[in-house]
């Protein structure tokens, strides 16, 4: 509109437009703080964790049903006894295992004390003789040994005076009195316990021209 115009017009009693208010531009502050508040709910309608009520015992997560348990529900009687049943005999077992191994522990500690007794016992005691001639065999563990005693030594094994007892590997002739003494302690070393009474046929061993070949004794 030119210079003209307007001023007729303001003559006539037309007034000018009035200009359009500039609103001032928010503070940068302000829309940085805008910009980074989160999304979602108002402020005013987010509640604080001390509002929001308590939480589930579980935290709102789905429980996992237990080992033999149907997800869903709870156990029935019948398989809460079962699972007692189940714990009552692996707590028997558990206890016949243990059981078992102590008997065997002190089986073994009985063992190694006889046989340290029985070696104090003979210390000293054998009559075994370097220079025997004769071969007196007898049965001992399911085997077939063998020990040298002499001419009168024989005889006298043959009659029950003397016997013969195993300790550290070694056969050991003994007098029949020692032999009580050490089954008393450890049976398992008699080896040779003559009874004088009973049938010759019950020990064919104990005669002299017996002779059993070298590649049956053990």
């Amino acid at each position: 509109m030119s210079d003209s115009l307007k001023n007729q017009l303001l003559g006539l009693g037309y007034k000018a437009a009035p200009a359009p208010e500039r609103k001032p531009e928010p503070h940068r502050e302000e829309v940085r703080r805008d910009m980074t508040a989160p999304r979602g709910k108002p402020a005013e309608n987010r509640k604080r964790p001390e509002q929001r009520g308590p939480r589930p015992p579980d935290g709102g997560r789905p429980q996992t049903p237990r080992p033999g348990q149907s997800p869903g529900r709870p156990r029935s009687q019948e398989e809460i006894d079962l699972a007692k049943a189940y714990a009552l005999r692996s707590e028997h077992e558990k206890r016949e295992r243990i059981a078992a191994e102590q008997k065997k522990q002190d089986e073994a500690r009985l063992r190694r004390e006889a046989k340290e007794k029985l070696k104090a016992l003979v210390e000293g005691k054998a009559l075994n003789d370097p220079q025997a001639e004769h071969v007196r065999h007898f049965e001992y563990g399911g085997k077939i040994k063998r020990i040298h005693v002499t001419e009168a030594q024989l005889r006298q094994l043959n009659a029950g005076d003397l016997g013969v007892l195993q300790n550290d590997g070694r056969y050991l002739l003994v007098s029949v009195t020692l032999l009580a003494e050490a089954e008393a302690i450890f049976p398992a070393a008699i080896a040779l316990k003559v009874d004088p009474d009973a049938p010759a046929a019950d020990d064919p061993y104990s005669d002299p021209a017996y002779q059993v070949p070298d590649d049956l004794v053990w």
